[in-house]
Order: C-alpha cells, then structure tokens, then sequence
C-alpha cells in the first residue's frame, strides 16, 4: 500500500484507510507499506493490527536516525521490520513482496509511486493488480491530468486499463481477489487503440 504519512490531513482519509487495513487482515491477507506510524501509512498498519494481521514495513536507514518530521515516525508492531540503504532500494523491496498495488491518498512520494508501477506494468515488469482508491474524490484533478495527456496524445488511453479506480474499500478488495491479469503493454495498447 502506498499513501500519505501526514498526520494533519482529514479524518475522514484516516478512517478510511484504518477500516482498509482491517479488511485487508480480515480477508486474510497481510500488509506491506512503508513502515510509517502516522497519517494514512498509520492507520493502514493500525487496522492490520487490529485485526491480527500480518504487517510488513519497509523503511530507509535514514528515517531511523534522522528527523524526517513524522511523529512517531515508524510503527513499532510491524511484523517484520526490513531497514534499507535508500528510497530506490525501499521501493524495490516493497514492490517484490506485494501481491498487489492499493494507492490510497498522498502526497508527492505517493504519487511518485504509483506512476512507478504503473510504468513497470505497461513495460511487462510486472502484471500486478494496481487499485485506486479514490477517497472523498481525492484522485480527480489527477484523472483530469491523465485524460489530458491522453487528449494531448501525450499517453494512449488504453493505460487506464492498467488500474482499476474505487470508491470504497471492499470494492478495492474485490477487485484484487477477483484479479485476473491481462496481457496488455505498450505494444497492445496501440493495437486496442487502432482496433486490432
């Protein structure tokens, strides 16, 4: 799961995502994020915890020992704590031991996230289920940008068949369990585009 460490945001986000990471534990799966014990990574591992789930955290060395203005910077239940050398290496960690990509709402480092490994998947790196979830519309002015560049011929508006986008989060684990991958890349999306 990829979303904001902020703890100044709205409850509404922080509930949302808490409830999230209950259900995740509850349907049986375990959690992998970026370690954080505040803003919405908190209460992701909160509701993991609750509920008993298994809850991997993956942070650099520096967040550690340096004051990176999170309070209470690292949540100190995570089952297992996996300390790297870097952002790039943090990244590639996390990629390789989810199942599935859940983008809740964030800032820049979120962001940065997604469009990752939503370029990964179009680049057949991976074939991941990547899920949005679109709290209080939060993603819009995101999803106007992408249909801009689409617009723009800046991107081919068969990517958006890369992610899915829900509202809720039953609906996000819905769409993971029932995930079936597609075999689309940059070469099929110009050929669903041309109608071939």
């Amino acid at each position: 799961m990829f979303g904001a460490s902020s703890s100044v945001i709205e409850q509404t986000y922080i509930d949302s995502v808490e409830r999230l990471g209950r259900r995740i534990a509850e349907r049986g799966h375990g959690l992998v994020y970026g370690a954080g014990a505040s803003g919405l990574m908190g209460a992701a591992a909160r509701g993991a915890y609750s509920a008993g789930g298994a809850i991997t955290g993956v942070v650099p060395d520096f967040f550690m020992s340096e004051d990176m203005g999170v309070d209470g910077r690292i949540f100190g239940k995570c089952t297992e704590l996996i300390k790297t050398e870097s952002m790039r290496e943090r990244k590639r960690i996390m990629e390789e031991r989810a199942d599935a990509f859940i983008i809740v709402p964030g800032g820049i480092g979120t962001f940065e996230e997604f469009f990752e490994v939503l370029t990964l998947k179009q680049l057949e790196r991976h074939n991941k289920a990547i899920v949005i979830l679109n709290i209080n519309g939060y993603y819009d002015a995101m999803f106007k940008m992408l249909g801009e560049a689409v617009k723009r011929k800046f991107l081919r508006e068969a990517c958006s068949l890369l992610y899915e986008v829900c509202t809720d989060e039953e609906e996000a684990l819905d769409y993971i369990e029932n995930y079936k991958a597609p075999v689309i890349n940059v070469f099929e999306m110009k050929n669903i585009e041309n109608g071939k």
